[in-house]
């Protein structure tokens, strides 16, 4: 370094006059070159978002309509998502081949609508005696959840992301109460999934209904009970006018797992930042959804019993332990459909194992705690 000084400092006044000059040009031209080659723009995207869910539906068919604004607000509007809710553009169960197909792009739903294609697709809402909305997460972040949702989703072309959660849902309506798994024979109730399996097991008629034809339903004698959701998409839908019995915990669904569905072609033709921006939408999603339920349940909970004259009932154990012994008849036979199913299964129960000795050793000893403490009940 110190002979490069020197020889430079030998250097005629001319020759370095010329360095100089060459130097300052070279820079200009650098920067000139940057000013004149703008940024190339990315394309403008489109998409049609269908849904299983009825337009305006609180939680449920807000929650997708605003994931599909949102997409649009975090591009400046370069991705502009058409939002179609059930029988817009096709009904509420074809959503699924809808995407698969490709003649949409997008569909939020949830996927154990789509057991009939595949059981392990119940896994990836809600399963029997599964996972609370913070293990879903778990599982599906950091526990090998995602891999295998994507190796189930690739084989039809397809693939999910969380996008929404309702958290614990209760039991369901029913017009009679439920002292013994005796109660549940012959009885004709909603419940799709692998929950619904579950009540088959213990002599029920398990129905699988859209959202928007159970109302119609329950009150015309179709159908005897039904689940929902919880007490604020309950009240919405006006169960308590035909049934009123409305019984917690529900078994089938702790944690039910809302997904944006998407046609794989279609995603991976996407730029990587498009991808990225998509699953952070859905990941937002998520979030918001959650906290809505969370915040909304236990107001419209109060309305329903305090107003609406609803007898708010819990399964006794008895009615409990007869759902955990149909619960595990439905998992063996899931098992038996695939090594899929049976890897998914084995997974499932790993991580319900590991990661809900945590939360039985922090959240529930807490919560209970604390509510006797403060006198919440």
């Amino acid at each position: 370094m110190i002979k490069e000084k020197k020889s430079l400092k030998g250097k005629s006044p001319s020759r370095r006059k010329f360095f100089k000059a060459a130097a300052a040009t070279g820079v200009a031209a650098v920067a000139a070159s940057s000013l004149a080659a703008p940024a190339v723009a990315q394309e403008r995207v489109e998409a049609a978002m269908v849904a299983t869910w009825p337009r305006d539906f609180p939680g449920l068919g807000t929650g997708a309509q605003r994931l599909a604004k949102r997409l649009s607000d975090m591009s400046d509007g370069r991705i502009q998502v058409t939002y179609y809710a059930a029988n817009e553009r096709v009904k509420a169960f074809d959503s699924f081949d809808e995407v698969a197909s490709g003649n949409s792009q997008m569909y939020h739903g949830a996927d154990y609508y789509w057991v009939k294609k595949h059981p392990a697709f119940g896994y990836f809402t809600a399963s029997p005696f599964g996972f609370t909305y913070s293990e879903i997460n778990a599982w599906i972040h950091h526990g090998g959840g995602q891999e295998l949702w994507d190796e189930l989703t690739d084989d039809f072309g397809t693939q999910s992301f969380i996008a929404g959660n309702t958290g614990v849902q209760m039991g369901g309506w029913f017009n009679k109460k439920i002292r013994s798994a005796n109660d549940l024979k012959g009885l004709k109730m909603r419940m799709p999934g692998l929950g619904g399996q579950v009540l088959g097991k213990l002599g029920g008629s398990p129905i699988s209904l859209p959202g928007g034809q159970i109302y119609e339903n329950l009150v015309s004698g179709a159908i005897d009970a039904t689940e929902w959701v919880g007490p604020w998409n309950d009240e919405a839908m006006k169960f308590h006018e035909a049934a009123k019995y409305y019984y917690y915990p529900g078994m089938h669904e702790p944690g039910s797992m809302l997904a944006c569905g998407v046609n794989k072609s279609w995603f991976t033709s996407l730029t990587k930042s498009d991808q990225t921006l998509i699953k952070t939408a859905c990941a937002w999603a998520d979030e918001i959804t959650m906290a809505e339920y969370n915040a909304k349940n236990g107001a419209a909970l109060a309305r329903l019993v305090n107003e609406n004259g609803v007898k708010l009932e819990k399964f006794n154990d008895k009615v409990y332990d007869a759902f955990a012994k149909g619960a595990q008849e439905v998992y063996d036979e899931v098992q038996q459909h695939s090594d899929l199913a049976a890897r998914t299964h084995k997974a499932f129960v790993k991580a319900r194992k590991e990661i809900g000795s945590w939360t039985n050793l922090s959240d529930s000893p807490y919560i209970s705690q604390r509510n006797r403490a403060l006198g919440i009940s």
